[in-house]
């Protein structure tokens, strides 16, 4: 396994320092039903900010990534590659050797004091999930929410996991003083297809109703409809139940997502695709044979069928690749005003 010389390569920092040294790593198992099978490596890491490639696709520039590998096991994750950098297994590697960043919360802490540091927004979950099953144990996203919230700074969380529930009041108290963005991935409904391509995430209908506890909280969730599965999750019946389903969930929006195999990743799913559908590979083949995305013309399909659902449902499509816009901070006001009354300074 290799620790020593790791840098953030997929996130392309400039520095060449390890991300942490052998010496800190501390190997463990837990013998409980929920984590039979999994290892922990637990690290104490040098940076917790990432910077987004300037050529990534992603709308945000900066992202905290609380763990490596992931037991949500979906077998079409994007982020498996990060695992090579480590000398790790791609396939159940990703989904069994996890990688917990124990000092995140304190991390954080510290660069968001830096004077280098303007404010920016900070996107979490965009790599892997930051509330997988781990996330119960190891409680590092209340630190993070905490930091995240001292400084008033604007972040947003995009999960399938139910635990982010835990965090409500957390995430309502951050509301108060910045911008909170939430997002739940739901790519479809269909409970088989659930089962085989997402075996360790929560059924889709519990992540609904992490979209409905988030909107009564005053926390307004939107829907990431991510994969929309070629041949699998694509027919129309399939689009209108789920998005019916996200509708009736009180989502702000929906943005559609067609499924993305990038290297790593698609080893991985074509693998399971010629065990559970091989009548399917040479269609995958002929779709994907120009790379890591489905050709824009099934893309535009898919978009407009799932904006034209949305639209009959009452919720607002998201753009796809639209930024949040974020507010700029309020221009700082007088300790008095006209009439010599004291004010209260605001924090943003």
């Amino acid at each position: 396994m290799r620790w020593e010389n790791l840098t953030d390569s997929d996130h392309a920092r400039a520095a060449d320092t390890a991300l942490f040294g052998a010496d800190a790593v501390t190997t463990r198992t837990f013998d409980t039903p929920e984590f039979r099978g999994v290892t922990f490596h637990e690290v104490r890491a040098r940076s917790i900010l990432n910077r987004v490639p300037g050529a990534s696709r992603m709308p945000f520039e900066w992202t905290v990534n609380p763990y490596r590998g992931c037991t949500h096991a979906c077998v079409y994750c994007f982020a498996r590659k990060t695992h090579s950098y480590l000398d790790l297994d791609t396939g159940l590697g990703f989904d069994s050797q996890i990688v917990v960043k124990v000092n995140a919360p304190e991390l954080l802490r510290r660069q968001l004091a830096s004077r280098r540091w303007q404010g920016e927004h900070v996107a979490m979950g965009t790599n892997v999930d930051c509330y997988q099953r781990a996330e119960g144990r190891y409680r590092l996203m209340p630190g993070i929410i905490e930091a995240l919230t001292e400084r008033a700074n604007p972040f947003s969380i995009l999960t399938k996991g139910t635990l982010i529930l835990r965090d409500l009041d957390l995430l309502a108290r951050a509301a108060r003083v910045t911008d909170v963005g939430a997002s739940v991935s739901v790519g479809f409904t269909d409970p088989d297809l659930w089962r085989t391509v997402e075996p360790g995430t929560p059924a889709p209908e519990r992540r609904l109703e992490v979209v409905r506890a988030l909107g009564e909280r005053g926390i307004g969730c939107g829907v990431l409809m991510a994969p929309v599965i070629p041949f699998l999750g694509d027919e129309p019946a399939q689009l209108r139940a789920t998005v019916r389903a996200i509708a009736a969930a009180g989502a702000t929006s929906v943005t559609p997502l067609v499924l993305h195999l990038r290297p790593g990743a698609r080893e991985w799913f074509m693998a399971w695709l010629g065990r559970h559908h091989p009548h399917l590979v040479r269609r995958y083949e002929r779709l994907y044979a120009d790379g890591a995305y489905a050709p824009k013309w099934y893309q535009r399909r898919i978009t407009r069928q799932v904006h034209d659902l949305a639209r009959e449902y009452g919720i607002g499509p998201a753009r796809a690749g639209t930024p949040r816009r974020i507010a700029p901070p309020a221009p700082p006001r007088p300790a008095e005003d006209p009439a010599g009354e004291p004010v209260q300074l605001s924090l943003i």
